[in-house]
């Protein structure tokens, strides 16, 4: 779950601006004002904290509290933005005319009454922040309660039916040879480090796997560990141990002792080390420590979805999504395999006509991404076979509406992704929500209406908000969350795109986190009464645009795009 941080990134500098400003405010207001800011960086932090959290492991008063925190923080904000509007300008111009100098002396008389009115808003907010706090405190509950246990689905794909796997083949083949390259002892004996690179759900794990199934029997020993997002390295280092076949009591040594048995280990033996989902580069440096050069030869894989991980690691692998006959097999095997048994390798035509055309539009979507395609499949193979119920399913995904073990596991894998990202950088992701599918979103646009949102704040002096704009879109790139767009000659990236199932994902959390409002021809919106921000999609009718903005122009609407 995305705890978005609400204006609270915004409120505290318009805070600090007020105390520091000339706003000539009471003693109370600026005690208050004090007061707010110290309240508001606690909640802050405690956002940050929580927002590191999945949803299926956030407790249900946590939600209710960061979602108050929220909703309280645009409404803070819109009392701060009015007050300081009203009191702008009240500085007389060098030269004015009698109409102006008739509005200043009016202006003047508001004074007092603007000032009273913060005055009574100010001691209202107070109030709210206390009860925000106070409610949490009282209806806690002890941390005691035994928590879920959780199963990460990425471990299916070390043990899939390579049978099943559509165009692994190619991509196996591939990926060792550019370790080999050539099959002579010299080159054999070479130490070889490869990184494998790609989004969430291509099938960077399975690709390993099966190449790891594959030439695991050349080396004298293999082990195939993950590390996942919070590592436990010592636990790390004995499972290294365990599949190379080292017999230790290691339960009393601590990791700098496991470091020195591995090396010690494999020191003389050419071994071979699958490490699959590698998110911090230091953490790689750890296990590297462990796995020596030598004299011998060895060979590392390596797994991740950050460019930059890859690219320091070694060699990086870019995998590529499946090819679309590719996509197809995949498709209808995994939906008709079972009726179709002596025809599964050459399953690459619908084989009903009528469901033809939603199964491209459904390809499409998946965009050559194994997991979508599978998850899909998944979905399909439980209908009629009819055009309407494949068009629901194709409609539903992104809405959410699908309960379906399969669905969740997509995107749970997907939200690894999410989670990793730094708070502003998630911010940033769940805006693309805006825009509808297959869009091309120019970057200097995208990272000005960032800086219009509030989204960026000045971290390091000499540096403008654009450049800090352009290192956020830079990272979302590094990261695969968006695909970079280059321009014709292919050197510079000028816009991006999101993949249909990222998509799907952030228009669910930021439907839940009631961030943007979709309005479109299939009428998907927020339950929330209070719309903050509001895109119209795929609107067909002038009036239909005119009356979705008059009937939420009395919410407290912050954009429409």
């Amino acid at each position: 779950m995305e705890i978005v941080s609400g204006a609270l990134p915004s409120l505290l500098p318009k805070l600090a601006e007020l105390l520091a400003g000339e706003y000539n405010m009471q003693k109370e207001v600026k005690g208050g004002i004090i007061f707010l800011q110290a309240e508001l960086e606690s909640m802050q932090c405690a956002l940050e904290k929580i927002s590191k959290t999945p949803a299926d492991k956030l407790d249900d008063q946590d939600k209710i509290w960061t979602r108050n925190v929220r909703e309280m923080s645009y409404d803070i904000e819109d009392t701060i933005d009015t007050y300081m509007v009203q009191c702008k300008g009240r500085k007389p111009p060098e030269q004015h005319s009698f109409k102006e100098a008739i509005d200043r002396v009016l202006k003047w008389f508001r004074q007092p009454k603007i000032r009273r009115k913060i005055a009574k808003e100010i001691r209202e907010i107070k109030s709210r922040v206390e009860e925000v706090a106070q409610r949490r405190d009282r209806y806690k509950i002890s941390s005691d309660v035994a928590e879920r246990t959780t199963i990460d689905p990425r471990l299916f794909a070390q043990y899939e039916n390579v049978t099943e796997l559509v165009g692994i083949d190619e991509a196996r083949d591939d990926l060792i040879n550019n370790i080999m390259i050539e099959e002579n002892e010299d080159t054999f004996k070479q130490g070889k480090i490869l990184s494998i690179v790609g989004f969430g759900g291509l099938g960077k794990t399975t690709l390993a796997n099966a190449v790891y199934k594959k030439i695991r029997a050349q080396f004298e020993c293999c082990a195939f560990v993950s590390v996942s997002q919070t590592p436990d390295l010592k636990k790390l280092y004995k499972g290294l141990l365990y599949d190379l076949g080292k017999s230790i009591n290691a339960e009393q040594l601590d990791e700098r002792r496991l470091i020195e048995v591995l090396r010690e280990f494999l020191g003389d033996k050419r071994y071979f080390v699958v490490v699959d989902d590698i998110w911090d580069i230091s953490v790689w440096k750890m296990i590297r420590c462990a796995l020596p050069d030598n004299d011998v030869g060895y060979t590392i894989i390596t797994t991740t979805r950050i460019s930059d991980v890859a690219e320091q690691v070694g060699g990086a692998y870019k995998i590529k999504p499946l090819s679309l006959n590719y996509s197809r097999k995949l498709l209808y095997i995994r939906i008709y395999g079972n009726e179709n048994k002596d025809n599964n390798e050459n399953i690459e035509k619908c084989p009903v006509d009528e469901l033809a055309e939603i199964s491209d539009k459904i390809l499409k979507k998946c965009a050559g991404v194994p997991l979508a395609i599978i998850t899909m499949a998944s979905l399909l193979a439980c209908k009629p076979r009819n055009k309407m119920e494949w068009y629901e399913v194709y409609n539903s995904v992104g809405a959410g509406l699908e309960n379906n073990l399969d669905v969740k596991n997509m995107r749970k894998i997907l939200s690894f992704s999410y989670y990793e990202l730094s708070s502003h950088l998630r911010t940033c992701l769940l805006y693309l929500s805006m825009f509808p599918e297959d869009s091309i979103i120019d970057k200097d646009r995208l990272i000005w209406m960032w800086i219009g949102e509030g989204f960026i704040q000045f971290d390091k002096p000499g540096k403008s908000l654009f450049d800090l704009g352009e290192s956020y879109f830079n990272e979302l790139i590094n990261r695969s969350m968006i695909q970079p767009v280059k321009s014709l000659n292919g050197n510079q990236i000028y816009a991006c795109r999101i993949h249909d199932m990222v998509l799907d994902l952030i228009c669910s959390l930021s439907s839940e986190e009631n961030f943007v409002t979709l309005l479109n021809d299939m009428d998907r919106t927020s339950p929330s009464n209070k719309i903050r921000r509001l895109a119209l999609q795929s609107c067909k009718k002038s009036d239909v645009m005119d009356h979705a903005i008059m009937q939420y122009a009395r919410n407290y609407i912050r954009s429409i795009f």
